[in-house]
């Protein structure tokens, strides 16, 4: 029984050996490539990568059906910057009057999602390069600690593109380097003033591969993550301090 239980931790440990040196280096460089690739959709130049920021221009519309009130924006978009729009705003119960305003390229706007999750993927990116690959590992702690800095950087990334941090109409206000194309119409009624908001949107492309990559990155981690923490499951194996040499006979 006992020579079997001990042949039973040599043949683990043997495993787990191979996890460390053979499947988290080629998980991580696995990784290391997809965010690479990743970079090369963002409409900026990233990770080394020289192409010019590019122009790209975009017609939003307020859903049909969502509401009467009708919000329309042509952009024009260069990287991560809104050089120019040209946006109008028509009320159902005031149908005659327009409202127009207007972005110039003389006071061009920043698109906070973008920079936040090109930022996000440049760090994971530089992460991975210092503590990756080319990283020794010999215990599962190291490598889970590697892995929860490592999704943390990329759910960031990816929630960045995918939930904007809302902002009070105050901050709005005062924003001086994004767009948020939500317009907010007040009205006075009995003497109580509300405000109902209104929103324009439209397809972006170069979105789903980015967030594909975000995906797809997580899930390899998450993947790796349940393949050493397995391990532990096991009573009598303790991979962060277990060694072929202290179980063998």
């Amino acid at each position: 029984m006992v020579e079997n239980e001990r042949a039973e931790l040599v043949v683990l440990q043997h495993e787990f050996d191979w996890l460390l040196t053979e499947e988290v280096p080629r998980t991580f460089n696995q990784v290391m490539q997809i965010l690479k690739d990743c970079c090369t959709h963002f409409p900026v130049p990233l990770c080394g990568h020289d192409a010019a920021a590019k122009q790209e221009k975009y017609i939003m519309s307020t859903p049909s059906h969502t509401t009467q009130d009708q919000v329309k924006c042509v952009v024009t978009v260069n990287g991560d910057t809104i050089s120019q729009a040209d946006m109008s705003l028509k009320i159902a119960k005031h149908a005659n009057q327009i409202h127009r305003t207007s972005v110039t390229p003389e006071a061009p706007w920043r698109i906070q999602q973008i920079q936040d999750a090109a930022n996000f993927i440049q760090l994971a990116i530089k992460f991975l390069d210092g503590h990756g690959a080319n990283n020794t590992f010999k215990t599962s702690g190291e490598v889970l600690s590697v892995l929860t800095h490592l999704t943390s950087l990329l759910q960031k990334g990816r929630s960045s593109l995918l939930i904007p941090r809302k902002k009070t109409i105050d901050e709005l206000m005062n924003s001086r380097n994004m767009l948020v194309l939500a317009v907010y119409h007040l009205s006075n009624a009995a003497g109580t003033v509300k405000f109902d908001s209104i929103q324009a949107e439209c397809a972006v492309p170069w979105l789903n591969p980015v967030l594909v990559s975000f995906t797809t990155a997580l899930h390899i981690a998450h993947q790796l993550r349940d393949k050493v923490s397995v391990f532990s499951q096991y009573k009598d194996f303790t991979p962060d301090s277990c060694s072929v040499s202290t179980v063998s006979c």
